[in-house]
């Protein structure tokens, strides 16, 4: 498959955008980190007057075939429920979109159910069933992998043509914080057991089930683990491959990435392998209560906005952090410089 790079940002008006930050009425440095995520932003714009446009938060939904081996706490029926919850606009990610102004996009990659045509479900389906179980073999076929990341590029293609330059990001999928388990481990080669956690609330007996049903996973695939590609095929879910595609093209786009919790970050940790500038435009949202989540962050040398001890996806992370974005960018266009405001400056 041939990746498309990712721009690297343009930093020649750093300097002038920074100068711009610490003129405002305020003690340099005195609003911490929305300072330099104002900065971050500004750079992707390439603008000292930056302005966010119609934000999407995108949530993809797609069945494991692995969670028939109970990898979950829930059964894999619970996906199909979650979406029709999306649909009647009765999940937490509803309440939160409508909060922050967002427009919630529903995408099936690959749900066990016949949703047939509905308002406000997006069919992309790569496989009806969800994926095969990587307990027996690859989850997917590469042809499938391709197809779920051509399904997310062309999916955020179309939100930047309707204007949007804000990209939140979700999942829905009993069994994906397994998967995710399993990319984490291959994709930063931090130790199993470290990023193998309760996902819907596991008992220990549980956990422990669910490390060693991973670790046979593991035994059985002799591909490499630095090969994001031939990783997501063995391990990954349709809706995390749509998530990849999805993230690579909003950065090539130039969008502002908010980047929610472990499934996400699953996705994004194979995205970086691929293209490792989007890190540019990634904002990430939280940290969550999932045991892996904090080897991710550390891997990739970030610090997330939140810690409210999350741990449900949909993408509500990225949403509740979204008004911090709204803010960091607010600052940088409507606050008053010294000069403007005939304020004394520091001595």
């Amino acid at each position: 498959m041939n990746i498309q790079p990712v721009p690297a940002l343009e930093r020649s008006r750093r300097d002038e955008f920074q100068a711009c930050i610490d003129q405002k009425t305020k003690p340099p440095g005195s609003l911490g980190r929305l300072e330099a995520l104002a900065l971050q932003i500004a750079l992707i714009q390439g603008s000292p007057t930056p302005q966010l446009c119609h934000p999407h938060l995108l949530v993809c939904a797609g069945d494991h075939g692995a969670a028939r081996a109970c990898v979950s706490a829930y059964p894999q029926e619970v996906t199909w429920q979650m979406v029709e919850n999306f649909l009647a606009g009765g999940a937490a990610i509803n309440a939160f979109t409508r909060v922050a102004g967002m427009q919630l996009v529903v995408v099936d990659t690959g749900v066990a159910h016949a949703f047939g045509e509905r308002p406000g479900l997006v069919s992309r389906q790569v496989g009806a069933g969800g994926t095969a179980s990587y307990l027996e073999g690859a989850a997917m076929t590469r042809a499938q992998c391709e197809q779920a990341m051509a399904n997310g590029a062309e999916l955020a293609a179309g939100f930047a043509q309707r204007g949007c330059n804000v990209l939140g990001l979700g999942e829905m999928g009993i069994g994906n914080t397994a998967s995710a388990s399993l990319l984490t481990h291959c994709l930063t080669g931090r130790a199993l057991v470290d990023v193998v956690g309760r996902g819907t609330g596991l008992d220990d007996a549980g956990v422990a089930r669910k490390r060693d049903l991973l670790a046979m996973a593991l035994a059985r695939y002799d591909g490499a683990h630095d090969d994001a590609l031939a990783v997501l095929t063995q391990f990954g879910g349709f809706e995390i491959a749509t998530l990849v595609g999805a993230m690579l093209e909003a950065a090539r786009q130039r969008m502002l990435l908010l980047i929610d919790g472990f499934i996400v970050t699953a996705a994004l940790l194979v995205a970086h392998r691929l293209a490792p500038q989007i890190l540019d435009y990634c904002v990430f949202a939280h940290r969550s209560g999932e045991a892996g989540h904090v080897h991710q962050h550390d891997f990739l040398g970030v610090t997330p906005l939140l810690d409210l001890g999350l741990r449900l996806g949909e993408g509500t992370g990225a949403t509740l952090a979204y008004p911090l974005v709204q803010a960091a960018c607010a600052f940088m266009t409507d606050m008053a410089s010294f000069a403007d405001a005939g304020v004394s400056a520091k001595v």
